[in-house]
Parts: C-alpha cells; structure tokens; sequence
C-alpha cells in the first residue's frame, strides 16, 4: 500500500479540486450503527417506524423519542483518527490554494466536530430540527429537552432536520454534491455501501467527468470495479496514513 499512497498522495498535490464522499462506515468505529450491517439499526428497529415522513406525522411522540436517542448516541460519540486526518488534510490543502469538499452521507456531525470546515451534508443533520410548516430552524439540543413532539410558534410540527425514508435530497446540498462531483480531479469514496442513490451516483459522475477515483473500505463495493485505486483498511488507520503521505510529499517538493 506505501507505493499506492504515494502515487495517490502525488495525484492530489497536484489537484485543483479534491472531493470526499463518506458513508456510515466512517462512522461505525466511531461507534455509531450503520444501517445495514448485521448488528445495525436494520436488524435493531423497523425503521418505516421511526423514520418516515408518514410516522412523524401519525406517531409524532414515539418517532421524537427514538430521535431523541439517536441525537443523544451521536452527541455522546468521538471523532476518530479517520474524521480527524480528513479534516487534517482539508486544511492542509485548503492552505495550499486546493478547493477541497467532504460530501457525506452522515447525519451526526462528527466531520464537523473533527474539524472540517467545508462539509455537504446531503442526507441533513441531527443536530438540527425545523418546523414542517414553515421551515423555521431549531437547534436540536433545545428541542429534545423540552416537551415532546415539538411545536413551532407558527403551530406546525417540529421534525428532525434529516431526510427521511421517501423523501428527495435538499436541493441546494445536492447540487452543490454534484457540482464537486463533476469537476473534482480527485474524489474519494469512503466507507460507504454505493448502493444508496442518488449518492451513490456521485462517483460515477465523477469517473465519467475525468477524476481519479480512489475507494477506501473494509470490502468490495459497485464502485470497487471502476475506482483507479482501492485502498483496503479501516478508515482510522488508512485515512492518517493518506494525510501524512500526502503532507510528506509535500515537503519534499
């Protein structure tokens, strides 16, 4: 993998746009349950009960409290080394004149926490509620401790700022997703199964316009067979040895 990393590390530095794409699986040694594995929330909870648009309306206290629990189990999570050298390798790139954009499918902040600044949340984020009726933002940690369900002053319902089971992508996220897609020279795809659309897309769109396309995961995926480099590993090991590479090469320029 060291000559992979190098040849990779050179790709980058020599980038104008740079572009990541992570899944549940950058979270899971976080702590945090992926959907499908076998010991995630799949196999745990039927989630047509919690987590459409037609359960927050008919079963509102029940869907809030499993919200509540989930907003809670991410609150209580750590960044790992993987969220960490991502965010280590944004700014470093930033710094040297390169646009850099971590496109994620996760819902918990943790990219955030860890430092990334420049963060496409496609799917939304526990950390944020609005009101169904007419859009106002809450801050989910004010929702949560107060009465359940959660009512805006206007009188409409108060519902988790994420996309649910049915619904369509925020539309200005996905654009500006892929937006980067289609002028990345390199986008990455990391911990993530590639069989959720239109996410999963993404790196197709990315290929077809010219990127070096890497993939970083514990085990094949679609796009094992079209990415240029596939890098096999956790993503707290793999992501740290990426960075450095990319930084040592750097200083040897």
């Amino acid at each position: 993998m060291v000559e992979e990393l190098r040849e990779i590390a050179d790709r980058i530095l020599n980038a104008r746009v740079i572009a990541a794409l992570t899944g549940a699986g950058v979270s899971k040694e976080s702590g945090i349950p992926t959907f499908r594995d076998s010991d995630g929330l799949w196999s745990q909870y039927n989630l047509e009960q919690y987590a459409t648009v037609e359960a927050i309306f008919t079963r509102p206290k029940e869907v809030w409290e499993w919200y509540r629990d989930r907003y809670n189990e991410v609150k209580a999570a750590e960044p790992n080394p993987g969220h960490r050298a991502l965010a280590k390798l944004e700014l470093f790139l930033r710094g040297n004149g390169k646009d850099f954009a971590v496109i994620t499918q996760n819902i918990d902040g943790l990219h955030q926490r860890a430092g990334s600044e420049n963060v496409i949340e496609i799917h939304g984020s526990l950390y944020r509620a609005r009101c169904s009726a007419c859009g106002k933002i809450y801050d989910m940690e004010e929702v949560v401790n107060g009465p359940l369900p959660p009512y805006c002053d206007c009188g409409g319902l108060i519902r988790p700022d994420v996309v649910m089971f049915g619904e369509p992508l925020p539309e200005k996220a996905l654009d500006a997703a892929v937006r980067y897609a289609q002028q990345a020279d390199v986008f990455m795809v990391i911990g993530t199964s590639a069989v959720v659309y239109p996410a999963a897309s993404l790196p197709y769109i990315a290929r077809d316009a010219g990127a070096l396309l890497i993939e970083i995961n514990l085990s094949d995926t679609p796009i094992t067979s079209i990415a240029d480099y596939v890098l096999r590993g956790k993503f707290g090991e793999v992501m740290p040895e990426l960075t450095n590479a990319v930084i040592e090469k750097a200083g040897r320029e």
